[in-house]
């Protein structure tokens, strides 16, 4: 049978449409809908998936070894050889002088670490409903996983010590990007040359305002414009920062320098060039410089010197990209080819590679990670990310309770019907050997 011309197929179709469902008789019975009355036709659905606008990387937390906490609280360090126990003796020469090394201790009880979340026993039934996101609970769990592994890396890189712009006796106005490196529960002290430092225990951090950058504390020493707010003790986590610091470090070009604890330090264990202060810690007194490979080189050059070995460099992404523009001037092209790269369903034009790409400097792996704390300015402006170089050999975090889940459902209790759950971790960073780590602030973030 020969095919049906066009005409014939397009009356059978024609046909076969009136005959439906949808024929004559259907489309006569129906309300047309203008396009100015057209609102109850359509109304708008979002799918289950719920996506994150929130920077999520923990990658200084992946980096640092976890080891079991173990059944003490507390390590040693030795600091000192003794005098005179090792010296040339002659043919008939008296032997050294028996002396004994000298044995610091250092302790720090587990953190804790908490995250909450929950949900109506209401929203529960309607998020299955269309138009839902599904089953909620699971979804405020994983997402409150992510939030509790992100509150760890920030909290061991939080940073410990800068200049406030205002303040009084119970609260203090640091700039709002780095306002969050407070804590609540963290203790605050307080230094200005006018009544020096508050070394009598810290004043307590009750709030924390990211938005406009006030912490609010309890009753204390008034904070003013140029005075330091650094760290007498944390609530949380010890932080990269806190262990990276020395005496009387001069921070922002504020009035007098900063006294960092980090475990149960004192402030006058932590003097510069000793075994407890941070083996180089490079500042400019609040003014922001260009970072130069010197920088780096000289952090390097004191950890070895100090009889450590350089494992990581830890930055910012804003000064990673610093130094692939330093280190782009001792790049070699080798001959010329066409390189194509495709972006989703494009492809870029045929080229040339340009760029470099670091994994390391001198051969140490180089690390950035956005929760890198970034240095002010004596004009409280807010600089570029400082810049950590580490021996990761005596670094560790230190696991007592590995995370821990706990969910909630007794109504009674909550008096609400309401599903709650808790996820906490306790646990410390430890770090052996002070001595072998070093830090460079005061950069540019350009």
């Amino acid at each position: 049978m020969a095919n049906p011309s066009l005409s014939e197929y397009l009356a059978q179709s024609q046909r076969g449409l009136y005959q439906s469902v949808f024929g004559p008789e259907y489309l006569m019975k129906q309300t047309y809908h203008t396009v100015d009355g057209a609102s109850q036709i359509f109304n708008t659905t979002y799918g289950r998936k719920v996506w994150q606008a929130l920077n999520n990387q923990t990658r200084f937390f992946n980096a640092v070894p976890r080891v079991v906490w173990g059944n003490t609280a507390g390590w040693r360090v030795r600091t000192d050889r003794g005098s005179s126990r090792s010296r040339p003796v002659t043919e008939t020469g008296s032997l050294p002088t028996v002396d004994i090394s000298n044995i610091a201790t250092v302790s720090s009880l587990p953190r804790i670490v908490s995250t909450t979340f929950g949900a109506s026993v209401k929203s529960v039934f309607t998020a299955q409903l269309e138009g839902g996101i599904g089953d909620v609970l699971a979804m405020e769990n994983e997402n409150s996983q992510l939030d509790h592994i992100k509150e760890i890396n920030e909290e061991l890189l939080a940073g410990s010590a800068f200049i406030v712009s205002a303040g009084g006796t119970t609260a203090f106005t640091v700039p709002a990007s780095v306002a969050h490196h407070f804590k609540i529960g963290d203790a605050v002290s307080m230094n200005n040359v006018g009544t020096g430092f508050d070394r009598t225990g810290g004043s307590a951090v009750s709030a924390v305002d990211t938005g406009t950058g006030v912490v609010t504390i309890a009753n204390g020493t008034a904070f003013a414009d140029g005075d330091i707010a650094a760290i007498f003790s944390r609530a949380g986590f010890t932080s990269l920062d806190d262990i990276v610091a020395e005496d009387a470090m001069v921070v922002g070009g504020g009035s007098g320098g900063a006294e960092v604890r980090a475990y149960d330090l004192t402030y006058s264990d932590r003097v510069a060039g000793t075994w407890n202060a941070a083996a180089s810690v490079q500042l400019n007194s609040g003014t922001g410089r260009a970072l130069s490979l010197t920088h780096l080189d000289t952090a390097i050059q004191k950890i070895r010197e100090n009889g450590g070995e350089p494992k990581l460099i830890l930055l910012g992404h804003d000064q990673y990209f610093n130094l692939e523009r330093l280190l782009n001037s001792n790049q070699r092209y080798m001959g010329q080819e066409e390189y194509q790269v495709g972006v989703g369903s494009e492809r870029t034009f045929p080229g040339t590679r340009t760029g470099l790409v670091l994994a390391t400097y001198q051969g140490i792996p180089i690390l950035p990670d956005a929760d890198v704390p970034k240095s002010v300015a004596s004009n409280d402006a807010v600089l570029g990310s400082n810049i950590y170089v580490l021996d990761t050999d005596y670094l560790e975090i230190a696991v007592a309770q590995p995370t821990q889940y706990v969910e909630n459902r007794d109504y009674f209790a909550a008096n609400a019907l309401v599903v709650r759950g808790l996820l906490y971790t306790m646990g410390e960073m430890r770090c052996k050997n002070i001595w072998v780590q070093a830090k460079i602030g005061d950069l540019n973030a350009s």
